[in-house]
């Protein structure tokens, strides 16, 4: 079993320190929340609350994902780093294939791009892209992405994307992950017929059991039972022995440490999450890592 911290919601001057800290206390990765800005006013579409509204508003700081790997990444050596999650259809892949390669070729392969289609209509709006599609430009930019990271001549005219023949280099040294975001039905169906992997949202240990088995159907329908896939699956309760050996049985790989926001409190210190993070190591990464 693999232990992730989040770091969403967070002061993003404290996050360098985090991270050394999170590698010293035996995790093993680190999530990274996106959005490319909040509005003042959205529709509430949000699909894991009763209000549709997250538990963050304007004052929530966002910091690039790709530049906060960077630093991240320069101050680690095996802490591994996840987006949870990337909103991949408001971009182009070619703006998108350039800085993912190069943070793969300089962290040592410790990056996992983890996608969704995104929620909030507004994003969508100001960048002029169409939200009703999102979905199927999702699908058609995870195979660009993984054509384009070969490092070799490729053209590609698609629905929404066309290019003739040309190159990025540098090459990711390795193929790098793509992991789906998300529990509706299309997320799942898109995680066991595109994804590397499958990521949580949140959820009670019965439910995720419900949501890995689903996820192992899918991928036998699709024909991909066999190859990798790792799932990170965020819980809502504390985690137990016995628990995380079911879940882990069923398929997942790793779980997740909440937000400071909540497992420290909104106006903790920084000390006060360190301190955190240590006795998570001890009292669960620790006894729990072999499981």
């Amino acid at each position: 079993m693999k232990f992730w911290q989040s770091t969403a919601f967070n002061d993003p001057s404290e996050l360098v320190t985090l991270a050394k800290v999170a590698e010293q206390a035996g995790f093993d990765g680190a999530l990274l929340s996106e959005h490319l800005f909040i509005p003042a006013n959205y529709e509430p579409a949000y699909l894991y609350s009763d209000s549709g509204r997250p538990d963050f508003d304007t004052e929530t700081p966002f910091p690039d994902p790709w530049v906060t790997i960077a630093a991240l990444a320069a101050a680690t050596t095996t802490l591994r780093f996840c987006t949870l999650i990337y909103i991949l259809p408001l971009r182009h892949p070619l703006e998108i294939a350039k800085p993912l390669a190069a943070l793969s070729l300089y962290s040592n392969n410790r990056v996992i791009l983890g996608v969704g289609a995104g929620w909030m209509k507004e994003e969508f709006d100001a960048v002029g892209v169409d939200f009703k599609t999102r979905g199927r430009r999702l699908d058609e930019m995870i195979g660009v992405l993984r054509e384009l990271w070969k490092g070799e001549l490729c053209e590609h005219h698609g629905e929404f994307f066309d290019f003739d023949a040309l190159v990025q280099k540098p090459a990711p040294p390795d193929a790098i992950p793509i992991s789906i975001g998300g529990a509706s039905k299309p997320a799942l169906r898109r995680a066991a017929r595109l994804g590397d992997g499958w990521l949580g949202a949140g959820d009670t240990p019965d439910k995720a059991a419900e949501i890995l088995k689903t996820l192992r159907q899918l991928r036998v329908e699709a024909g991909r039972e066999n190859e990798p896939f790792e799932t990170i699956v965020p819980l809502t309760e504390p985690p137990e022995v016995d628990s995380l050996r079911r879940l882990s049985e069923l398929g997942a790989d790793g779980i997740v440490n909440y937000p400071f926001v909540y497992t420290a409190g909104r106006n903790a210190t920084l000390q006060q999450k360190i301190d955190m993070m240590r006795r998570y190591g001890d009292e669960v990464i620790a006894p729990m890592k072999d499981l």
